[in-house]
């Protein structure tokens, strides 16, 4: 099988992706500095076309089925951005924000067979399509392309790739066995977010610093910013899986829920619970009409004959659970999670000298936690 998804897309400018005004980002210099960026990404998109071609059919197939299917480059994006702290963007610079994205887009491939979703970037997920094994196979041929483009730039950067790597790694690892006993929940939760997600956004933000040749008193604000942002990122994805707007964020409201997977807001639902009759309440309710009936090992919905022996709750019924969830304090507290997240992250970047990058990273901060899907 050989689908077709749709032709390649990505935010048009820099402006646009970041949500910048003309108010703040009106200088002359503001605007060569995106123009470059805008340049970049276009030469970014172009050499993530040209790495995932493949000599054998089915390789070349499953290797660009996602890339075609869009994605917002927010990673390349960061890397070239950085690298305005230091001589622009250079041809080292494109080759870490291609080897970086395509590090991510192979972990995409992972993550699908791992959460057996059935839709990523708006098509059927790799392994609906091919099955686990080829979309597992895809991913290791993503990640050995990746480290080829990080191999010609030098053992600095092979290093940085393998560090990251094994972040990915372990935070997958952790979230699949979950807390153990005596872990605070919340701290190994957050833990995984920043392993999950936080470490390549650094590694993102980290290469356009150290390819562009800026100045190393840069290297370690960028870090702490891109791993602040990553987990900020997660925190209000867990919000916005709650959402009535499934039209808006193109998912079921409670979809992690339903499939028994842990957010922070059930997390902060179950600290409440210790100590309030009604936050107890909830989620005993939750715990027997939604987290019953998800497998334990795979998190996913069981299948529809043993769902009708346990006698599953009307969807009515999960949908209320879900809006009272919504509705609790405990989701609250995660939007609030996120925006110190992202507080944290802007004062990561006091070392950065005052000008459009500052402005701009500090921007997007502020979109992480203000975006609705």
């Amino acid at each position: 099988m050989n689908p077709s998804p749709p032709v390649a897309r990505r935010a048009s400018s820099l402006v646009a992706n970041l949500g910048l005004s003309e108010r703040i980002f009106a200088s002359a210099a503001d605007k060569a500095m995106a123009r470059a960026i805008d340049a970049g990404l276009d030469r970014v998109e172009a050499g993530l076309a040209e790495q995932v071609r493949f000599a054998d059919p089915i390789a070349d197939a499953s290797t660009r089925y996602l890339l075609e299917a869009g994605g917002k480059r927010v990673r390349p994006m960061l890397t070239l951005l950085a690298a305005q702290l230091g001589d622009g963007v250079t041809d080292e610079v494109v080759t870490a924000a291609e080897a970086i994205e395509i590090t991510h887009l192979a972990s995409l491939y992972h993550d699908d067979v791992m959460d057996e979703a059935e839709r990523r970037r708006g098509v059927p997920s790799a392994q609906t399509v091919w099955g686990n094994s080829v979309a597992i196979l895809t991913g290791d041929l993503l990640f050995a392309r990746a480290s080829q483009l990080m191999a010609d730039l030098g053992e600095r950067a092979i290093r940085m790739q393998a560090d990251t790597f094994e972040r990915l790694v372990l935070g997958q690892l952790h979230e699949t066995v979950g807390a153990q006993p005596g872990d605070d929940a919340i701290a190994h939760y957050l833990q995984v977010l920043a392993d999950k997600t936080g470490s390549l956004i650094a590694a993102a933000a980290h290469s356009g610093v150290v390819f562009s040749n800026a100045d190393p008193a840069y290297r370690q604000p960028m870090v702490d910013f891109g791993e602040r942002v990553g987990v900020a990122f997660q925190l209000v994805d867990d919000v916005i899986d709650l959402s009535p707007k499934p039209a808006e964020t193109g998912k079921v409201p409670g979809t992690d829920l339903r499939a028994g997977v842990v957010t922070l807001p059930l997390l902060r639902l179950r600290e409440h619970a210790r100590s309030d009759a009604a936050s107890a309440n909830l989620l005993a309710r939750i715990e027997r009409g939604i987290l019953a009936f998800a497998d334990p090992v795979t998190g996913e919905s069981v299948d529809t004959n043993t769902a009708a022996a346990l006698a599953v709750p009307e969807p009515a019924a999960v949908d209320a659970l879900v809006e009272e969830l919504r509705e609790h304090p405990a989701t609250a507290e995660t939007t609030a999670e996120a925006r110190r997240w992202a507080r944290d992250a802007v004062a990561a970047l006091a070392p950065l000298p005052a000008g459009g990058v500052k402005k701009a990273l500090t921007r997007f901060a502020e979109t992480i936690v203000e975006r609705t899907n």
